[in-house]
């Protein structure tokens, strides 16, 4: 099994490095390329929005991946700042606001009702839609909640990294959903489901490690 460091190590040689060569060479600067990542996933948001999952999920990914490159890009021009970090972050939230943006809007217009997603009309008066609009809601607190505690556990003097449910891994979960939830809309409220009890179960798990660490 491949550990989470070879991974990055691999990463690192056959996708940062070539990728941020690559954008050096045309010019591009950390924040252009932060910019762009941010550019990309708004195109996504707007493909889910109109139910278009499949492309929306892609998008999601290439967008995602763009986030890698940044860093190794201010690293290679070195052109690190404490700026550039904290704008990277701003970024990272922002995509993630669009993406489930993207779905509640989606949602909102009443675009799921499907007999995949019966089991999720649990009352009269609350269907399937308001379920799906409830757990985008609190995916995103999720999502917020995990990314706040690492910042705030930071400005403490702690590192604070661990968790389950970290960015990679969420884009990674949305992207695939995504791609799947256009053919099998249920999976789409699965994952959100899942984004929602892992966000809530890395909060817990950062929270824990921070008290141990102040």
């Amino acid at each position: 099994m491949i550990a989470r460091e070879d991974l990055r190590e691999l990463l690192y040689r056959y996708y940062e490095e070539p990728f941020s060569a690559f954008f050096d060479r045309i010019g591009f600067t950390p924040n252009m390329v932060t910019l762009l990542g941010l550019l990309i996933i708004l195109i996504s948001a707007i493909f889910i929005s109109i139910g278009y999952f499949w492309v929306g999920g892609i998008i999601v990914a290439i967008g995602g991946a763009l986030d890698l490159i940044d860093g190794a890009l201010a690293r290679k021009k070195g052109l690190v700042s404490k700026f550039g970090a904290m704008f990277d972050s701003v970024a990272d939230r922002v995509q993630e606001a669009l993406v489930l943006l993207g779905l509640l809007i989606y949602y909102s217009l009443n675009n799921c009702v499907s007999s995949y997603l019966l089991p999720f009309n649990l009352f009269e008066g609350f269907n399937s839609c308001a379920f799906a609009q409830i757990m985008t809601y609190t995916a995103f607190v999720g999502s917020v909640m995990v990314s706040y505690l690492r910042s705030r556990a930071e400005g403490l003097g702690i590192e604070c990294k661990v968790g389950i449910m970290t960015r990679p891994e969420r884009v990674a979960i949305i992207s695939v959903g995504l791609v799947i939830a256009h053919w099998v809309p249920v999976v789409m409220i699965v994952v959100l489901m899942i984004l929602t009890g892992l966000g809530a179960f890395t909060t817990v798990q950062r929270l824990m490690h921070s008290s141990k660490e102040l």
